[in-house]
């Protein structure tokens, strides 16, 4: 069964959107909403659908306060913004729309420029209000909760670097910006700076354009606590490696805390230089994994509460015991379920549940698991999942590619058109014809080549497919 907007909410949707393209402008409008996006409001949230984790990310990082306020101005009312993997909106995607958002997303000087004018810099990041205390713990995420906390109570005293992987949707993040949170409380005159990888960059790139080099060291360097997320986006960047590392040993000499996360552990980050995976390694550096049940059952409570819904027990079991992967994929499942009982005005119940969540349960695995496949397979390769999304051909990109999709048709049940639309609307034949390469170079336990910014990298096609299976680890085992 298939949620339905009433005509009131297709109104305020379609409100909605005109609210954000007239606030982000036509063209970021254009490259990131339409046709990517879908929305639906219920009971004080607003769910952005989107169809995969690089999008997703990037409207989360960049708009989603923007998305925030839009829904304020039109519904009158302040509302949570969550968001959801939908796939089906691959189909929709149109196939140079991909090649846009990641030169939007990664080569867009005008954009700095534009930036530069308006703001005389770029714009700090954004830290969300979350806290520890809204971490839900389990066997999964204990040890990296527990030094997260340690390193906010006492920065540089114990764990330091901290550097905390896993897969997407698991926490990492939220742990990050606890940590800054609680700093700001306990800590007001502790100067502490939060970025990603991606921004961090950037910000390096328009301080080296604008002449302003000096201005940026002294921003990064200077700080008591330097918290950057998702370090594996410097990875096949040589210069961005190189000021890091000098960002990185300058604020350790001084005797400051540096935390970082990653979907990798330092050492499976592709092209990242040896001096940068060893500092990575010389401190602290713990993974979570999936959710286990009781965790994922604590989350949907919680989640409940907070959504006001009263939601018996085996409702959230039934989902809790389905949506196995992360904690966004729990959420998505909970507010579709929510809004559906909203619209077909019907109490929440395991029969609603099971009735109103079957197509979406039955994609889930296999969906969370190509994501972490793709990723996993990108890194590696010293590439962005965003990368293999592309039209683009080179050797790197086709291999990884190629890789991610061989393996994605061993370990998920998914189809051939199923995982083109995924890795970026691409054709089934291009699937079955790259899963065939894949295959034939292992039965004939062929070498592979590929290039990275150190030169070009020799290995056994079996030792590649063993290593990322390996990395992969619980992702691909039975939960």
């Amino acid at each position: 069964m298939e949620v339905r907007a009433e005509p009131e909410s297709v109104s305020v949707v379609s409100r909605l959107r005109d609210q954000i393209a007239d606030m982000v402008g036509p063209q970021r409008y254009k490259v990131w909403f339409k046709g990517s996006t879908d929305f639906a409001l219920a009971d004080g949230f607003v769910n952005v659908s989107v169809p995969n984790q690089f999008v997703g990310g990037w409207i989360e990082r960049h708009f989603v306060d923007t998305i925030r306020d839009a829904a304020t101005t039109i519904t009158g009312r302040r509302l949570d913004v969550m968001f959801t993997i939908d796939p089906a909106l691959s189909k929709q995607v149109r196939k140079k729309q991909p090649d846009s958002q990641v030169d939007y997303a990664t080569n867009n000087p005008e954009r700095l420029a534009r930036v530069q004018k308006k703001h005389g810099t770029l714009p700090p990041v954004q830290v969300p209000n979350r806290t520890f205390d809204d971490f839900v713990v389990g066997d999964a995420n204990r040890l990296a909760h527990s030094t997260a906390m340690s390193v906010a109570d006492l920065p540089a005293s114990q764990f330091n670097p901290l550097f905390i992987h896993g897969g997407c949707g698991i926490g990492k993040t939220h742990l990050l910006q606890a940590i800054c949170n609680r700093l700001k409380g306990r800590y007001p005159d502790k100067n502490y700076r939060y970025v990603t990888g991606e921004d961090f960059t950037n910000q390096y790139v328009f301080a080296i354009k604008s002449g302003e080099l000096e201005g940026f060291r002294h921003r990064f360097r200077n700080v008591d606590v330097l918290v950057i997320d998702d370090v594996h986006f410097f990875s096949n960047k040589r210069g961005t490696q190189g000021e890091f590392l000098h960002t990185f040993n300058a604020i350790d000499v001084a005797g400051k805390q540096v935390v970082m996360a990653s979907d990798a552990h330092p050492k499976m980050i592709s092209q990242l230089s040896e001096s940068l995976a060893t500092r990575f390694v010389s401190g602290m550096v713990v993974k979570i994994d999936p959710p286990d049940y009781g965790t994922r059952v604590e989350v949907l409570r919680r989640r409940a509460t907070k959504m006001n819904q009263t939601v018996p027990e085996p409702v959230v079991q039934y989902i809790a015991e389905h949506c196995r992967a992360n904690i966004r994929e729990l959420e998505g499942a909970l507010f579709k379920l929510v809004a559906l009982a909203s619209v077909t005005k019907k109490p929440i119940s395991l029969s609603l549940a099971v009735q109103g969540l079957r197509d979406l349960i039955q994609r889930t695995t296999s969906i969370v698991r190509l994501s972490d496949i793709e990723t996993v397979a990108a890194i590696y390769f010293g590439l962005s999942a965003n990368d293999l999304h592309t039209s683009r051909k080179s050797r790197t990109i086709a291999l990884a590619r190629g890789v991610a999709m061989w393996l994605a048709r061993k370990h998920t049940d998914m189809s051939f058109p199923e995982i083109g639309r995924f890795m970026g609307n691409k054709n089934h034949s291009t699937v079955l014809l790259a899963s065939r390469r894949i295959g034939k170079l292992l039965e004939d336990d062929s070498v592979v080549k590929w290039i990275t910014m150190s030169g070009e990298v020799e290995r056994n096609i079996r030792a590649v497919l063993s290593e990322l299976e390996e990395q992969l680890g619980k992702q691909l085992a039975p939960v």
